[in-house]
C-alpha cells in the first residue's frame, strides 16, 4: 500500500478512489501531524496498480537517455473494490495479480516498443493456443488528466501501431484511462462474454506530475520520459480461468500438471519397486543427494501400482488428464536395467493430431522398437505406442515440450 500523498501526486485519489480500498490507523485525520508516531494521523490506499511506485523508482536516481528504455515489472497482489454484482469467479476479484509492467522511454522509441508489446501479445496467446483474439482501442474519457494536445498526440501513436501492425481494431470511445487511451486485448469466453486481459496505455501525464526527467545528449538539456502501461496476461486469476476454459481439462504437456503416468501389470513386487523408481528418475534426472540438474528437464510424473485391471488404470489415467501413461510388466523387467522399456501411449491432449506427427517424427530419429502389443487399448485406438527405454522417454517429452505440445 501506498500513503494518500502519492496517490494524490499520480492523480489516483481524485479519479480513481471509488474502486481503492483505503487504509487509516489510528487517530487519522486525513493529514500527517509531524508530532504523531509514524502510522498515526496518515491515511494509505491498497495499491490497484504499480505505476505509482514505478515512477518513485525512476525518479530515485539520475537518468541518461542511454538508460532507456527503462522497463519494470511487478507480480505482486493488487486490491481494487469492485461493486460486488460485478464479481465473478476468477474472472473479476477484489485482489488479484497482473504482470503489471512499465516502460519508461524517449518519444521517439514509442512506436518501437508499442509494436514489441503487440508481438509480445501475439506470440505469448499463439503458443497458449487461445485462439483468435480483439484489439479495442479506448479513446479520451469524460473524466481525464492533462492537456488535449497531449491526448491527441497519445491515441494519434495508437492508431498508428495499431495500423501498422495489421490487424483489425475497434475504437471504444470514452473508455481510455484518466491519464492516457489505452488498447485493449479482447478474449471471448464459452458463453459468449468478453473480457480484457492485455492492454498498451499511453501516458504523458504521470512522468510530469512526478517530475521525471532524464539527460539528453544536449548538455543541460532535460526531458521528460513517457510512460507505457503494459499488461501481456493482464490479471492472472482471470486469464488461468479463461486458459483452464479453453482447454477443457485436456492440457498440452509442457504446462500440464499430470503428464505421465507409470501403469504397472499385476501386483510383482519388482515390477512395482522399478515402476517407482522409474518415476523417479523421470522426475528428478539427476536423482543424487543435494545435486541440481541445470540441464535435464524434470517432468510431473505419479505412479498407479495398485490393484486394479490395466484396463481400469488406462480408464482413469484419462479420466484425470494425463497426457501420457506408461505401462511395465514382469515382461519389461526381462532386459538390463538401462535396456529396459516402458510401452507409452498418448492418454489426453488439446492436439492430438498434431502430438501424434511429432512423436513420429522423433521415432524416426530414434532407433526404438514400436510395440505391437497394446495392454487393453481399444483396436481403433489413434495413439502413438512405442516401447522406449528411460532415456528415450526423457528425450521424447524434452521433444514434445520443446516443441510447446
Amino acid at each position: 500500500m501506498y500513503k494518500k500523498s502519492l496517490w494524490d501526486t499520480s492523480g489516483h485519489w481524485e479519479n480513481y478512489k471509488d474502486d481503492m480500498f483505503a487504509v487509516t490507523g489510528r487517530g487519522v485525520q486525513g493529514f500527517h501531524d509531524p508530532e504523531s508516531e509514524v502510522g498515526e494521523g496518515e491515511e494509505y490506499g491498497l495499491k490497484p496498480m504499480n505505476c505509482p511506485g514505478h515512477c518513485l523508482l525512476f525518479r530515485s536516481r539520475k537518468r541518461s537517455y542511454k538508460d532507456l528504455p527503462i522497463r519494470y515489472a511487478d507480480f505482486s497482489s493488487l486490491h481494487r473494490n469492485e461493486l460486488s454484482g460485478a464479481l465473478s469467479g476468477l474472472t473479476r476479484l477484489r485482489r488479484f495479480h497482473q504482470d503489471d509492467g512499465h516502460i519508461f522511454c524517449d518519444e521517439s522509441q514509442l512506436m518501437e516498443e508499442i509494436a514489441r508489446t503487440l508481438h509480445f501479445v501475439q506470440l505469448v496467446y499463439r503458443t497458449l493456443n487461445l485462439g483468435d483474439y480483439r484489439l479495442r482501442l479506448g479513446t479520451r474519457p469524460t473524466q481525464f488528466i492533462g492537456t488535449m494536445e497531449d491526448w491527441e498526440t497519445a491515441e494519434r501513436h495508437l492508431t498508428t501501431a495499431l495500423e501498422d501492425s495489421g490487424r483489425s481494431y475497434c475504437i471504444n470511445p470514452g473508455d481510455g484511462a484518466f491519464y492516457g487511451p489505452k488498447i485493449d486485448i479482447i478474449l471471448t469466453d464459452a458463453d459468449g462474454k468478453d473480457h480484457q486481459t492485455a492492454t498498451i496505455q499511453l501516458d504523458f501525464q504521470l512522468p510530469k506530475r512526478f517530475g521525471l526527467e532524464f539527460d539528453t545528449s544536449e548538455s543541460a538539456v532535460k526531458k521528460t520520459p513517457v510512460l507505457i502501461h503494459r499488461a501481456v496476461l493482464g490479471s492472472l486469476e482471470r486469464f488461468m480461468a479463461l486458459l483452464s476454459e479453453s482447454y477443457c481439462g485436456k492440457w498440452p504437456l509442457w504446462m500440464s500438471p499430470r503428464q505421465l503416468i507409470i501403469l504397472t501389470i499385476g501386483q510383482d513386487q519388482r515390477v512395482r519397486r522399478r515402476a517407482e523408481e522409474m518415476v523417479r528418475q523421470l522426475a528428478s534426472p539427476d536423482a543424487r543427494p543435494g545435486a541440481l540438474a541445470l540441464k535435464a528437464r524434470a517432468f510431473m510424473v505419479s505412479c498407479d501400482n495398485s490393484d486394479e485391471s490395466i484396463g481400469k488404470k488406462i480408464f482413469n489415467a484419462r479420466k484425470r488428464g494425463y497426457n501420457f501413461y506408461a505401462v511395465v510388466g514382469d515382461r519389461n523387467l526381462r532386459q538390463p536395467p538401462n535396456k529396459q522399456a516402458l510401452d507409452i501411449s498418448l492418454a489426453s491432449h488439446p492436439k492430438e493430431q498434431d502430438v501424434q506427427e511429432a512423436i513420429r517424427a522423433f521415432l524416426h530419429t530414434q532407433t526404438v522398437q514400436t510395440g505391437s502389443e497394446t495392454h487393453a487399448e481399444p483396436a481403433t485406438s489413434k495413439a502413438v505406442i512405442a516401447s522406449l527405454t528411460i532415456r528415450q522417454c526423457q528425450d521424447l517429452l524434452t521433444y514434445l515440450d520443446s516443441q510447446y505440445l
